[in-house]
């Protein structure tokens, strides 16, 4: 395929196929191929981010040198199917009424034929491929008529890999649920989920020259890591020693100036709370093993880099790498995601590949932004259906202002809204926090009643939704809702004043306020 000589001609082929309505033909050897990268529950602990001061990510760093990097990038959910459910359809959850970790979108009549991106790839001539985890589990692996196939082939599908014998660390609460786990141990990394869908990653480039057809093609590779168990072997443990461990930085007492709401978004979770980790003595064990894996899963990117680079493919090739949300390890107070906070919404988010110079843009970008923006690249009009907006602009010309922030729905009414230096955080009872994340990135500061704040809490608030959609049918995992007697988890009764001790509280400090 021959080299996309500049962006200008990307936007020239998108300004004809959305004036003209032209499609290109299977033989047209112009169009890019697409590269996609996506990586499970990975916030800003990356280079390019500068999330952590000890993270080790030299081909993320490399990556991000090579094409625009998007430090102000925010998911449109804190959970994996929702997040990567919006991301696929650039819906957001509060259109599709898709919140948690269930249903498939394809199980709701209405979404059943919604175009998704690499559905909309294959309708213009490109060969699609999947590997990992690119929708949550195995969503979109079985197809039941009416719905399409969401890619032509599919890889190796998303896991750990190789675990211990037994969990390496003290009963969890809820159920000591068996992926809530941490820790080294002595195994190959070849036997990790992710080495193995990097393996067929490599062997589909290597693949590419050969293939009889012509078509360019829509790769997409998702890797596992830092999703729990954050199993690392001794090579990648032993790069984050315990001595010299740089915590992240944390407030006493954070929560309490923050609404009760943010609580009841993820009441009754697998992950532990702070106290937890501080009671069993484990956070510094989680925060090593985060940074080790973070560290494998940056060396299958750098297989699956070269491995392009290899097939003689890189110079028509567009590479997109995302992750779908963000991590929590102590930053109020608690682990995991589920929240509208800074560490559970930011993300990496990386274009790269002919004609996109290199630079660093702070505007608010969000996830659902990439499948307009990756067919914007390949010369393809957009569906009408999608909600984002292309980041061409912001890829031409890295301090173009965006038209909007970036916007996290987490269950009906509860909203996260991001600019370049403010979050607001609405929640559906009307409680509201603000933060200046110029000044306070850490968000220990609620300054929602601080007088000098109020423009900017007035600005981001007309874009809180006024009619978010109600859980889909059949809605469940880690869903939260109000009913006319009350707040429910999961179609349990909240009862503030008795919390679950379930959820790992083990102090006082960390119970509900």
């Amino acid at each position: 395929m021959h080299m996309m000589k500049s962006i200008a001609t990307s936007l020239l082929l998108s300004a004809l196929a959305t004036c003209c309505h032209m499609e290109f033909s299977h033989a047209d050897e112009s169009r890019p191929n697409v590269l996609m990268i996506a990586i499970d529950d990975l916030n800003d602990w990356v280079e390019p981010l500068e999330g952590h001061p000890q993270t080790k990510t030299p081909a993320m760093k490399q990556l991000a040198g090579q094409g625009v990097n998007f430090t102000n990038a925010h998911c449109q959910s804190p959970l994996c199917n929702s997040s990567r459910t919006s991301l696929m359809m650039s819906l957001r959850p509060s259109t599709t009424g898709i919140y948690g970790l269930k249903p498939w979108i394809r199980e709701i009549p209405k979404y059943q034929q919604h175009v998704s991106l690499p559905q909309h790839f294959k309708n213009h001539g490109y060969e699609t491929f999947s590997g990992g985890k690119i929708y949550h589990g195995g969503n979109g692996r079985q197809v039941r008529p009416p719905c399409t196939p969401e890619f032509d082939h599919w890889g190796p599908g998303a896991g750990p890999g190789a675990r211990p014998p037994k969990k390496l660390v003290p009963p969890t609460p809820t159920g000591n649920h068996p992926l809530v786990d941490w820790g080294v141990f002595d195994h190959d990394e070849k036997d990790k989920g992710d080495w193995k869908v990097a393996d067929w990653a490599v062997q589909t480039l290597q693949g590419m020259p050969e293939r009889e057809s012509d078509q360019p093609f829509f790769l997409s590779v998702g890797f596992f890591l830092p999703h729990v168990p954050c199993h690392v072997t001794p090579k990648y443990w032993d790069m984050f020693p315990a001595e010299t461990l740089i915590l992240p930085r944390m407030q006493k007492d954070d929560r309490t100036d923050c609404s009760p709401l943010s609580w009841y978004l993820h009441w009754n979770l697998p992950e532990p709370r702070l106290s937890w980790l501080e009671h069993h003595d484990e956070q510094i064990n989680l925060v090593r093993s985060y940074l080790g894996c973070i560290a494998f899963v940056d060396s299958q990117v750098q297989r699956v880099i070269d491995a392009l680079a290899q097939s003689g493919e890189a110079d028509n090739t567009i590479i997109v790498l995302w992750s779908d949300h963000g991590w929590h390890l102590g930053e109020k107070e608690i682990t995991g995601k589920n929240t509208l906070w800074e560490p559970s919404t930011r993300v990496p988010l990386i274009f790269a590949g002919p004609g996109i110079e290199p630079g660093t843009t702070n505007q608010p970008a969000e996830l659902l932004d990439i499948y307009p923006t990756l067919s914007d690249l390949a010369g393809l009009p957009a569906p009408e259906a999608v909600e984002g907006i292309s980041l061409v602009p912001q890829l031409n010309d890295t301090s173009a202002a965006r038209s909007r922030p970036a916007i996290t729905d987490h269950n009906p009414g509860n909203f996260g809204i991001r600019d370049t230096r403010y979050r607001l955080i609405r929640y559906a009872d009307g409680s509201e926090e603000l933060y200046d994340l110029e000044n306070d990135p850490e968000e220990f500061t609620n300054v929602i009643d601080r007088g000098e704040h109020a423009s900017a809490a007035n600005r981001l608030r007309k874009w809180v939704r006024q009619d978010p959609a109600p859980l889909a049918a059949n809605s469940a995992s880690r869903i939260l809702e109000h009913r006319e007697d009350g707040w429910y988890w999961e179609n349990e009764k909240i009862d503030p004043d008795h919390p679950p001790m379930s959820i790992g509280a083990t102090r006082k400090e960390d119970l509900p306020r």
